[in-house]
């Protein structure tokens, strides 16, 4: 699930410099922008059916730090 959720953050970053850019129409930005909701709601439902906090998906990596 950890690695869904850092997925999941590293497609956000690139849709948003996509969109800065210009290269994705207004319906490729609405249909990412879904999809990405709805997987951000799938994590934390998973997340919550396992008993946990999507903080502790971050998981600590020592000297070089949190992973999200």
């Amino acid at each position: 699930l950890t690695l869904v959720e850092f997925i999941r953050k590293l497609l956000v970053r690139q849709a948003i410099r996509r969109m800065e850019a210009g290269t994705l129409s207004d319906r490729q930005t609405e249909d990412i922008g879904r999809a990405l909701m709805q997987l951000e709601a799938t994590v934390r439902d998973l997340a919550a059916r396992f008993g946990i906090t999507v903080e502790d998906l971050n998981l600590d990596l020592g000297p070089a730090g949190k992973l999200i």
